[in-house]
C-alpha cells in the first residue's frame, strides 16, 4: 500500500523546488561544459530524476549514509556538498571533491556520509549493506541508502545483498531508480519481471512503487521505509518509477526512444513543473519569486563553474598518491 502524501509547509515545497531546480540547472551546465571539451570521460546526467533524491533526502538525519552509482551529481548536491567541489571534480580540478582524479563517476565525502558514485554497475549495492551493517555492529539508529537502476536490479550482488540485508535485519533501503532504460535496453526487453520491487519477496524484504516524479509521493515513501528501518526491522525496497531525459550518458545519441516519447513526459510528469504548478495554484509563489529563484540558483551554479575552470589541474605527482590506503 502506497504511503499517504504528506501535508508540506509552503516552506518545505519552496525547499523542494529549489533543491531540484539546482540539480537541473547544474546537470545543464555539466552538459556544456561536456560540450566545450572541459569534462573528460564519462558523464551522465540525471536531468528528470530530480525528485528521487530530493524527497529521500528530506527524511534523513545527520549520519545516515547513501552510495549510488555513476549517475551521482544530484546525489551530491542533495545531500549538501559544494556545487563548487563538485563541479571542479567534473572538469578534473584540484579543488575537486577527489582532487581531481575521480572525475564525474567517482567522486566521495566522508564528512557528508556520501560513499561514491560508483562506476561498476551494481557494485554499489553490497556497499550500501555494509555500511548498513557498520551501524547496526554500532548500535546506532542510522540508516544507509543504496541507489540503482533498473539494469542493475539484473545483477547478481543485488541477489546476494538481498540475501544478507535480510538474514542480519540491516537497516538499508534499496532504492530501485527505475528509468526504463539500462543502457539503451528497456525495462520490457531485459527484465522477466515488469514490478522490479516484487524482487525482495523472496528473501522476506517489502517493497513498493512510487511515483519518482513525485518529490511528495517519494517523501511519504521514503519516511515509511525509513521509520521500518530505524525500528530494527531490517531492509525495505523502494521502486521509484522515474524517467532520464538525456541519454544514458553525454555520448549516447539515445536513438533507442522516440522523440515523442521524452516529449510527453517532459510535459506530462515533469517533477520540478509539477511542484512550480502547486505553488502557483495554492498561491504560495508567483511568477517573480520563481523567476528570482531561478536566477539566484543559476548565480550558485556559474560560480561553480567559474571556480572549476580556474582551480588547477591536480600535480603530476598525485598519479602516486591515494593508491593505497
Amino acid at each position: 500500500m502506497a504511503a499517504k502524501k504528506p501535508n508540506v509547509s509552503k516552506e518545505e515545497l519552496l525547499d523542494h523546488y529549489r533543491e531540484m531546480l539546482m540539480i537541473r540547472r547544474f546537470e545543464e551546465k555539466a552538459g556544456q561544459l561536456y560540450g566545450m571539451g572541459l569534462i573528460g570521460g564519462f558523464c551522465h546526467l540525471y536531468i528528470g530524476q530530480e525528485a528521487i533524491i530530493v524527497g529521500l533526502e528530506a527524511g534523513t538525519k545527520e549520519g545516515d549514509q547513501r552510495v549510488t552509482s555513476y549517475r551521482d551529481h544530484g546525489h551530491m548536491l542533495a545531500c549538501g556538498m559544494d556545487p563548487k567541489g563538485v563541479m571542479a571534480e567534473l572538469t578534473g580540478r584540484e579543488g575537486g571533491y577527489s582532487g581531481g582524479k575521480g572525475g564525474s563517476m567517482h567522486m566521495f565525502s566522508k564528512e557528508k556520509e556520501f560513499y561514491g558514485g560508483n562506476g561498476i554497475v551494481a557494485a554499489q549495492v553490497p556497499i550500501g549493506a555494509g555500511l548498513a551493517f557498520a551501524n547496526k555492529y554500532r548500535g546506532n539508529d542510522n540508516v544507509s541508502f543504496a541507489y540503482f537502476g533498473d539494469g542493475a536490479s539484473n545483477q547478481g550482488q543485488v541477489y546476494e545483498t538481498f540475501n544478507m540485508a535480510s538474514l542480519w535485519d540491516l537497516p538499508v533501503v534499496f532504492v530501485i531508480e527505475n528509468n526504463h532504460y539500462a543502457m539503451g535496453t528497456s525495462q520490457e526487453r531485459s527484465s522477466s519481471t515488469p514490478a522490479i520491487h516484487t524482487r525482495g519477496e523472496a528473501f522476506g524484504i517489502p517493497g513498493e512503487e512510487v511515483d519518482g516524479m513525485d518529490v511528495l509521493a517519494v517523501k511519504a515513501a521514503g519516511a515509511k521505509a525509513i521509520a521500518h528501518c530505524r525500528a530494527g526491522k531490517g531492509p525495505y525496497i523502494l521502486e521509484m518509477n522515474t524517467y532520464r531525459y538525456r541519454g544514458h550518458s553525454m555520448s549516447d545519441p539515445a536513438k533507442y526512444r522516440t522523440r515523442e516519447e521524452v516529449q510527453k513526459v517532459k510535459e506530462e510528469r515533469d517533477p520540478i513543473d509539477h511542484v512550480r504548478e502547486m505553488l502557483l495554484s495554492g498561491k504560495h509563489a508567483d511568477e517573480d519569486a520563481l523567476k528570482a529563484i531561478d536566477k539566484e540558483i543559476k548565480a550558485v551554479v556559474s560560480e561553480a563553474a567559474q571556480f572549476a575552470t580556474d582551480s588547477p589541474e591536480p600535480d603530476a605527482s598525485e598519479l602516486w598518491t591515494d593508491v593505497y590506503v
